[in-house]
């Protein structure tokens, strides 16, 4: 997923894709540990998937003051 899609996405709908990003690396991770994964590159991409999203996150709420 690129950034600019991410972007487009509000606040609640980020937070949802990154509770199914993560449960489907949790899925990945077991695959590679049994030896049943054939794109061992999808465990890279997701967890870069992730961090991207939740980057986006941080940067909104920065630009809105966070908890001040």
């Amino acid at each position: 997923m690129k950034v600019s899609e991410i972007r487009k996405l509000k606040d609640e709908e980020i937070l949802e894709k990154v509770k199914e990003s993560k449960k489907e690396l949790l899925n990945l991770r077991i695959k590679n540990a049994t030896g049943s994964l054939d794109k061992t590159s999808k465990l890279k991409e997701m967890k870069k998937d992730v961090a991207r999203m939740l980057t986006v996150l941080k940067e909104r709420e920065q630009s809105t003051g966070g908890n001040e």
